[in-house]
This record gives C-alpha cells, sequence and structure tokens, in this order.
C-alpha cells in the first residue's frame, strides 16, 4: 500500500508540473478540442472549504512554517481555508476537530497527535457526511488503511523510523558506546506520536545505552522556556550524561537556552533534535545543537492543503509523502540557513 500510494503522489505531483505550466502561459482552457481534456486551471480549488490544524501556537517556530506552506497551497489552488491553532493538545485537537465537522467543510487536514483510538469514530462520523480528511506530521494507520481509496492521506515522517534514524546517526558521530548514559526529553505517552520517541529509546537501549527518559510535560510542550527547571535538574544530578535526544521541535531549538541555564558550554553534550528554526541554525552555529533531523514541515502544509483539492475536485486517492529524511549540521546549515530564516524549513 505505502509504495502504490507514493507512485501516486509522483503521479499527482507530474500532473500539478504540468497545471502550472498551462495555467502561466494562459489563464483559460481555451483551445481544447471538444470531447478533450483542456490543461487543468490554476486555481482549480476555488470554492472548496477546508478546516485545517497547523498543530501549536500561532508563531511556533514549526507550526508557522506548516501554516506558511498551507497558506502557499491556499494560494497556488484557491480554496477557502479556516486555520485552528491547537497548541499541541490532543484533546483540544479532538475537540476543534467535533466543532469542525459540524460547520460542515468540504475537507479537514488534521495533525494525527491524538492517535486511532481517539479519532477513527470522528473520522468515520465526519465521511459518512461526505467531508474528506487528511492526515499530516502524526500517522493514523488505521484511519489511513481504511479512507485512503476516498482521499486520506499523508504527509510527514514515519516517526519509529525517525527516531531510530537521528539515534543510529547521533551514535555514530558522537562516538557513543555500550554503557554510555543519555537522556531522551520526548513524548512516548503520546499515541501514535509517541513513536518517534520510542524509534530514539528502542535504539539506544538495543545499542546499550543507559537511558534517562523523561516524559515532556503539557506545560513545557506549549512552552519550551517552561522546561528548564526540569533540564537544570537533570543535567546537574547526572554529570556523566554524554548525549541528550530531545523529541519536539520548539524544544530543540531551545537546547542554546537548557545548555546555558545548566552552565554548561557549546559541545560539551552531544545533543540531537528535530525540526528547524532560527534559533536551531543559531544553535548549530554556535555548536550548542549538534544534530537535527529536518521534518520539511513546509510540504505537510502545503500537500495537506493539496490533497484535499485533488480528492475533492479530481477524485485521487490519498498520497503517501515521507518529509522526513534529511540530516541538519555545521557541515551543512549555511544552505538551509536562508530557506530556514524565511520560514519554508
Amino acid at each position: 500500500m505505502p509504495s502504490q500510494r507514493r507512485l501516486a503522489a509522483l503521479v499527482a505531483g507530474a500532473l500539478l508540473v504540468v497545471s502550472a505550466c498551462s495555467s502561466s502561459s494562459s489563464s483559460s482552457p481555451s483551445g481544447a478540442a471538444a470531447g478533450s481534456a483542456g490543461p487543468v486551471a490554476g486555481q482549480f480549488c476555488s470554492g472548496m472549504n477546508i478546516t485545517f490544524f497547523p498543530g501549536g501556537t500561532p508563531g511556533g517556530g514549526f507550526e508557522t512554517v506548516v501554516y506558511n506552506g498551507a497558506k502557499a497551497a491556499q494560494a497556488a489552488f484557491g480554496p477557502n481555508v479556516t486555520y485552528q491553532w491547537s497548541d499541541w493538545d490532543p484533546n483540544k485537537m479532538i475537540t476543534q476537530f467535533t466543532q469542525a465537522v459540524a460547520t460542515k467543510p468540504d475537507g479537514i487536514a488534521v495533525m494525527g497527535h491524538p492517535g486511532d483510538d481517539a479519532f477513527d469514530s470522528l473520522i468515520a462520523d465526519a465521511e459518512k457526511q461526505g467531508i474528506l480528511v487528511t492526515v499530516m506530521n502524526t500517522e493514523l494507520p488505521k484511519a489511513e488503511a481504511l479512507y485512503a481509496s476516498s482521499g486520506m492521506g499523508y504527509v510527514g515522517a514515519v516517526l519509529h523510523d525517525a527516531g531510530a534514524s537521528l539515534a543510529k546517526e547521533a551514535i555514530t558521530r558522537a562516538g557513543l558506546k555500550s554503557g554510555d548514559e543519555v537522556m531522551v526529553w520526548g513524548l512516548k505517552a503520546q499515541p501514535g506520536r509517541g513513536e518517534r520517541t520510542l524509534g530514539i529509546t528502542d535504539t539506544l537501549e538495543k545499542a546499550g545505552m543507559k537511558v534517562d527518559y523523561y516524559e515532556i510535560d503539557d506545560a513545557t510542550n506549549k512552552d519550551a522556556a517552561n522546561g528548564v527547571p526540569t533540564f537544570t535538574g537533570y543535567a546537574s544530578s547526572h554529570p556523566a550524561v554524554k548525549a541528550i535526544f530531545i523529541d519536539h521541535g520548539n524544544l530543540t531549538s531551545a537546547i542554546p537556552t537548557f545548555m546555558k541555564a545548566a552552565n554548561l558550554k557549546p559541545g560539551s553534550i552531544y545533543a540531537a533534535g528535530f525540526d528547524m528554526s532560527p534559533a536551531t541554525v543559531q544553535g548549530i552555529k554556535d555548536g550548542y545543537i549538534s544534530l537535527v533531523i529536518d521534518q520539511q514541515e513546509f510540504l505537510q502544509g502545503y500537500m495537506g492543503i493539496e490533497q484535499l483539492c485533488l480528492a475533492k475536485k479530481f477524485g485521487f486517492g490519498g498520497l503517501f509523502v515521507n518529509t522526513g529524511a534529511g540530516f541538519v549540521d555545521k557541515s551543512n546549515i549555511d544552505t538551509i540557513a536562508p530557506l530556514v530564516t524565511s520560514q519554508i524549513r
């Protein structure tokens, strides 16, 4: 199934390239022979109503880039889009989804953080009402399997794989060995979303590390600054720690703040995390942040809108797009930095 959906993504992408080229040279499909297909207009999704969930809070580093991607797709394809901010709170996402269904949009793009058990009955109700649903950032595997043929896609990282990749790469680069003490700060308790944290801890434990796991509390999940006491308390009581792994984009960007508060010098602990932001760029340049996986979250926003438009207007099935494939460190940060400043990466 994933391979078929990836092929569909390539086909759909080719269609949109042709569409963009056609619309740039002609504002209407005039000249098409009777009975033949004309070029697709650039604003082919005009008139469609979409509710979109960027995830966190307005102005947050990660979610702002998701939002920018969605806004770019809105401008390109022409739907009407309502944005719902959820503070990364799975319970709030569920409440807002129920409220969104009541407004009867044509489609809803959701973050999958609440998990299948919490979400699927609500998604089933929306689908019965003819409302398309697609998923971003955190998979809903059961729902995706049920509704892929009717337009439910997924765009985001394959979470367990992403966590495992970060841990494997950090072990190699930092020279970590069996018996070394490491800290993992993540969201293991969240169904679905916790898979990325599990990918990290499973890999580290398999390699023989002594893993100190801390769950990100609700206050810190909403505002990284609230995590300073947790980190400084940990660092002072675990002087032998060799590396930290932070499974949260906004907390990754706060690694320099955490380390300065704990009186730790750049590079004194190998620090690995997720997602790009201007603060993360500076943290990498200054040596506080060692390694980051870039989820390319702009694509999550752009392709979330794209998926709903393609399904509504042309009946395309769900596309599966893995956006979490690239590592960023000091060796390539200068190439990525301008795009991060523009809030595209």
